[in-house]
């Protein structure tokens, strides 16, 4: 037995086999990466996904056909990644990143709102949320492809009816466009006659008749009976946006401070030329 535990050829195995025992017993296998645990949370949102999609809840052969789907994925999913398929793919990449965001965009989640932290919200952001200005008129429309001294007669015709009392609805042209028009957005107004005709009506005094104010169409005796500048509305009427907009920005900030938590852990190197704003980022 001595003789044989001196050969070389011998001592090489043994050697080798001590080496795989010491192998196994520092870096043993991994036994859970074998083990699926299907839950019972699991099972339930297959059966809720089926239903959303197709209206009905599975039967028992049908869940049983999602169960067996989603452990022949996961098994190859697992595989896959033992494999390395997942390094260095854009596309894992980019959704791994995805639901990380989200995770930080969760992460000391606060609780719902309340209506002061919508008041407050809504104060500081007036813009997005205030009604616009808006206009009430009257126009005479005149088509301007005829003559210019024809269309200043009948223009100055029409203006001393009008201040005389005239129904304004017997004067001017006949159009497709609206004769009144009842607190409208001075955004709107320009869509529907131009931006030059809602300037005109921003400028023009409260119930006068005056013009010519030329529109996309031709030209117009208005008459502006109300303005209202842009108005902050109640909280109330505009809760649910305001919560929303709240709720938007609230997962905005707490993704930037979780990042940059991250981000100060890290050591970056970044070993191409950049531009000089860019490198002092390194």
């Amino acid at each position: 037995m001595r003789q044989l535990l001196r050969e070389p050829l011998v001592q090489f195995l043994l050697i080798g086999l001590l080496l795989f025992l010491l192998h196994g017993w520092v870096a043993p296998v991994d036994e859970a990466s074998k083990r699926i645990v299907v839950s019972k949370a699991r099972v339930d949102d297959m059966a809720r996904e089926y239903r959303a999609q197709l209206g009905r809840s599975p039967t028992p052969e049908q869940l049983a056909g999602l169960v067996d789907t989603y452990v022949h994925d996961e098994i190859l999913y697992r595989e896959g990644m033992a494999q390395g398929l997942g390094r260095d793919d854009p596309v894992i990449r980019r959704r791994v990143l995805q639901k990380y965001e989200i995770i930080l965009e969760e992460a000391g989640g606060q609780a719902a709102p309340t209506d002061a932290d919508l008041a407050a919200y809504l104060n500081a952001h007036r813009t997005d949320f205030a009604h616009p200005a808006t206009v009430t008129f009257d126009q005479v429309f005149f088509d301007t492809s005829a003559s210019s001294a024809e269309v200043e007669r009948a223009f100055d015709a029409a203006r001393r009816a009008a201040v005389r009392g005239a129904d304004p609805t017997t004067l001017g042209q006949d159009s497709l466009l609206p004769r009144h028009v009842e607190a409208a957005s001075v955004e709107r107004v320009a869509q529907d006659f131009g931006p030059t005709f809602a300037k005109g009506l921003t400028e023009a005094p409260i119930g006068q008749w005056t013009g010519p104010v030329p529109s996309s169409y031709g030209a117009h005796l208005v008459r502006v009976t109300a303005r209202a500048p842009p108005s902050l509305p109640p909280l109330a009427a505009v809760r649910a946006s305001v919560a929303r907009e709240w709720e938007a920005d609230r997962r905005r900030r707490a993704l930037t401070a979780n990042y940059d938590k991250l981000r100060s852990d890290y050591d970056v190197a970044i070993k191409a030329r950049l531009a000089p704003q860019l490198a002092s980022r390194e």
